[in-house]
């Protein structure tokens, strides 16, 4: 799968795609893009969650791109949270922007700790 492939730094993002339902943790450095639905932690670089994306389980990551639902914790760096967004649990970040109309029903946490 050469396609997504930075030839440069010999990245490619792991895409989750819709109708795909992954049961398990998903750990890299690189990004993770989310269009199905994961079962697990996701520990990365960046994670997007998109409209129709759906994670039950912990984030960690330095960027999150939250479009679709998270049903755990999140610690971030940075948190982005869109319209249509929907939240439970504990959000710990260091910079979050919120747009309108999101479905927050979590706890907002500011990190302590010195960004890296």
């Amino acid at each position: 799968m050469l396609a997504f492939t930075n030839s440069a730094e010999k990245q490619s993002p792991t895409i989750i795609g819709a109708g795909c339902k992954l049961t398990g943790d998903i750990k890299t450095d690189h990004n993770v893009q989310i269009h199905g639905e994961i079962v697990g932690n996701v520990t990365a670089e960046t994670v997007i969650i998109g409209r129709g994306g759906h994670v039950t389980g912990q984030i960690t990551a330095s960027d999150l791109f939250l479009h679709g639902t998270l049903d755990g914790p999140a610690v971030v760096s940075t948190a982005n949270i869109f319209s249509n967004a929907q939240m439970r649990g504990v959000l710990e970040y260091h910079t979050l922007n919120i747009s309108a109309n999101t479905g927050l029903e979590c706890k907002l946490q500011k990190r302590k700790d010195k960004k890296k």
